[in-house]
């Protein structure tokens, strides 16, 4: 059943359509980090046996079926809602329900866990600051920088991704000298982080894979700022694809150098910081201090992007009477941002931040995210094929592509973070029966704003 439209009176307040594809690019490369696939970088070289360079390239052309789903969505339906709006409108408003819901817990968990590991970086530089005093600082920074606008998040965003360009700059110098520095005359030890025929086992390769999509998430914020885009139907689709290829294309330069720096057979002193310790290897102390210090700032970049992120999908949900629309569909008049919803993202960074550990943060962020994903790839199937009069097969391909690789991975989530994610899920069923009385009236009304510029 095609979901109701509702039309917003004409001098009511909207957000600013300020970013160019420039601005969103920028957006979409700090919220995933030039930095992402440091974290991992150990975890992932243990599952795939060394082949973390491969892993990457993999997940990239995954996660590029997902990115133009999202693109393509973007260009149908311009909204502040996202996954939820693009699934509630092109499938059915229960099954953008779900999404929604799901995407709630992915996006207001993001901002927490950026909060929570701001806090610890900080700690290793000093570390008797009490962990409390951390995390309120950093909450209240995120919350207070993004109630200024988008404007000014925009180039905050700019010069983060310059800072983070510049120590990756530094990196890949150091490990040239250390790499030339020592002589290699072994065969095929520049091709190796690509495939090792001594080490290489497919099944480790696609289990590194699934850890390796983690490079990539938060890639889908974009979209959660078309109606903060100058030219949204082009630029959406543009700036998603390109973030996933700059990400995937950095992240697989990023590794392979530092498995030329370190020998897949020596063991890291600790897996989760392991590339902390090839940065060591190959500059010194010094270097490795850097990179602890960028990865602290590319973690803020991170927390205030997806901050934004979670603002505008409580707007887009709120607008659609979902959730209470009278706090959560509100803009503030003056700078035209969701206020309430910064706050309230804020104040639950702040508190989950208190309450629950980082590995449990991160599981329910990645059940979230895999719903969205499963959700906008399947909008996309049904939008642009199976509704669709001028039927191509790449409208069938690209988004089905997307749909199992997600499930596939969605499926092999540990079983911790399935049963958490359930019972969120299982909440969002509640709620959703009770407001429509046991889903006897209508779930959900969608609107999508005139083009009218800025």
């Amino acid at each position: 059943m095609p979901a109701e439209t509702i039309t917003l009176p004409q001098n009511a307040p909207r957000l600013r359509r300020a970013l160019t594809l420039w601005d969103l690019v920028l957006y979409g490369i700090v919220v995933t980090s030039p930095t992402a696939p440091m974290p991992v970088f150990g975890v992932v070289s243990d599952r795939a046996r060394g082949h973390v360079v491969t892993a990457i390239l993999i997940a990239m052309v995954a996660m590029l079926f997902t990115a133009i789903s999202y693109g393509r969505m973007a260009q149908a339906y311009p909204s502040a809602g996202s996954a939820f709006t693009y699934v509630g409108r092109a499938i059915h408003p229960a099954w953008g329900f779900v999404t929604g819901w799901g995407m709630v817990m992915n996006y207001l968990l993001n901002p927490l866990i950026c909060t929570i590991l701001c806090t610890q970086f900080t700690r290793n530089f000093a570390p008797g600051l009490p962990y409390v005093v951390g995390v309120i600082f950093y909450a209240g920074l995120f919350t207070g920088l993004n109630l200024f606008g988008i404007e000014t998040t925009a180039r905050i965003n700019e010069g983060l991704a310059m800072v983070m360009g510049l120590v990756i700059v530094v990196f890949f110098v150091a490990a040239a000298r250390y790499i030339f520095g020592h002589a290699h005359a072994e065969a095929g030890f520049f091709t190796r982080p690509f495939y090792d025929p001594a080490r290489f086992e497919l099944k480790s390769v696609l289990g590194g894979t699934s850890l390796a999509v983690l490079t990539y998430i938060g890639f889908d914020g974009i979209s959660t700022l078309s109606e903060e885009s100058k030219n949204p139907k082009r630029d959406i689709l543009l700036a998603t694809v390109l973030v996933c290829l700059a990400t995937g294309v950095l992240a697989a330069f990023v590794v392979y150098a530092a498995q030329l720096v370190w020998p897949v057979a020596r063991p890291f002193p600790d897996v989760d910081t392991a590339f902390v310790h090839v940065a060591g290897l190959a500059g010194g102390p010094w270097l490795l201090q850097l990179v602890n210090g960028t990865l602290l700032v590319a973690t803020v970049g991170s927390g205030l992007g997806s901050q934004i992120g979670a603002a505008r999908l409580l707007y887009g949900m709120g607008r659609g009477n979902v959730i209470p629309k009278k706090f959560f569909g509100a803009i503030e008049p003056q700078r035209r941002i969701p206020r309430n919803n910064v706050i309230f993202s804020g104040a639950v960074a702040l508190l989950g931040a208190l309450t629950i550990d980082f590995a449990r943060g991160v599981d329910l962020l990645n059940f979230g995210a895999l719903i969205a994903f499963m959700g906008v790839n399947a909008a996309a199937l049904m939008h642009y094929y199976i509704r669709s009069q001028a039927r191509r097969l790449i409208d069938l391909i690209s988004p089905a592509s997307g749909f199992l690789i997600c499930l596939l991975l969605w499926w092999n989530l540990n079983s911790r973070a399935k049963l958490l994610g359930m019972a969120w899920m299982i909440l969002g069923f509640g709620y959703g029966a009770v407001r429509t009385r046991g889903f006897r009236r209508e779930l959900v009304n969608f609107e999508i704003p005139p083009d009218t510029g800025q």
